[in-house]
């Protein structure tokens, strides 16, 4: 029996929904059947890039089109709380693109309504469905490398420092952690669990943003993670994990489809190679939301909400141990 072809819209056109859109082919069961901005002539280029049939200058518009059964949302961390809320009292399934709010608060709100509203809910959360990140937790969690004492990740670029970008705009949850930080944060969440205390240093820049961060985590089993990432410099973009009999490496860029390396007690590194997914990678994500939905599913077992509430209460402490402030969320 044929799968059912889910109907996608994409909120947002922006640079990320341009990615997600083009890998969105590579997966059987999806049709990309309409897309949004909040600037007319934008949302009509990027539906004549794609060739998708219907093209909103209104958000409400695409969330209300009954023909859609899934939305992308693709805009700004700070709209992604109003967003998601706007698209699940449509009762339509949201897959929301990380991070997945500013603050623990909107999460939670985000949550009740996907409840209430018996509507699927997921953060875009790619890394977690690369082979690489799976076989790397695989690894971890058989123990055949002994207990993980020890995560080191790290994630920078030099970005763009217009004031008004999303990178320094505060107003837009601009800054290192949840731009990039967060893939460290993730990965040490995933593969530790939520960290017992918390240290957490950071670099300003003028606009308030957290240009650089430095972050510590300790479990009470004595395990840790040492955790950073930059909108301001380039870093090695790779996370490693230490543990008691040898030691596992994601290699640059861990945060995409990328090479494993391994290296038991007493042996050579060796390398592990993957086949090559499908464009940028984001296909896999957007397969397993529909096969969520296939089985009926309004959560997934593989990113559940439960991890997603526990990521930003995470990232929540890290704000308040570094001093982060989001003023447009803190006025909420």
């Amino acid at each position: 029996m044929a799968k059912k072809t889910w109907n996608w819209g994409i909120l947002g056109c922006g640079h990320i929904a341009d990615k997600f859109a083009a890998d969105l082919k590579f997966a059987g069961q999806a049709h990309l059947a309409a897309v949004a901005s909040r600037s007319a002539a934008k949302a009509s280029a990027f539906a004549s890039r794609f060739g998708v049939a219907r093209a909103y200058d209104s958000y409400e518009e695409l969330a209300s089109d009954p023909d859609l059964d899934i939305i992308y949302i693709a805009t700004p961390h700070s709209h992604h709380h109003r967003h998601a809320l706007l698209c699940l009292d449509q009762h339509k399934a949201v897959l929301c693109e990380k991070a997945f709010a500013l603050n623990s608060a909107q999460v939670s709100q985000m949550i009740d309504s996907a409840r209430r509203n018996n509507a699927f809910l997921m953060e875009a959360f790619w890394t977690r469905f690369h082979p690489s990140f799976v076989e790397a937790l695989r690894m971890i969690q058989s123990g055949e490398l002994g207990r993980l004492r020890m995560v080191r990740a790290d994630f920078g670029f030099r970005g763009n420092q217009d004031p008004q970008g999303r990178l320094y705009n505060l107003s837009l949850g601009g800054g290192s952690l949840l731009d990039v930080g967060i893939y460290p944060v993730f990965t040490a969440l995933c593969a530790l669990g939520v960290p017992e205390t918390i240290q957490a240093m950071a670099i300003f820049a003028p606009t308030g943003a957290d240009q650089t961060l430095a972050v510590n985590f300790k479990y009470a089993d004595g395990s840790m993670a040492s955790l950073s990432s930059s909108v301001a410099f380039w870093a090695p973009v790779q996370a490693e994990f230490w543990l008691e009999k040898g030691f596992i490496r994601l290699n640059r860029q861990f945060n995409a489809p990328t090479t494993l390396t391994v290296c038991r007690e007493g042996g050579a590194e060796q390398l592990m190679n993957f086949p090559a997914v499908p464009g940028y990678g984001y296909t896999a994500e957007a397969e397993h939301v529909m096969d969520c939905l296939d089985k009926g599913l309004v959560e997934s077992p593989v990113l559940p909400l439960s991890f997603s509430a526990d990521l930003m209460s995470t990232l929540d402490r890290i704000r308040a141990a570094a001093g982060i402030v989001y003023p447009e969320a803190e006025a909420r």
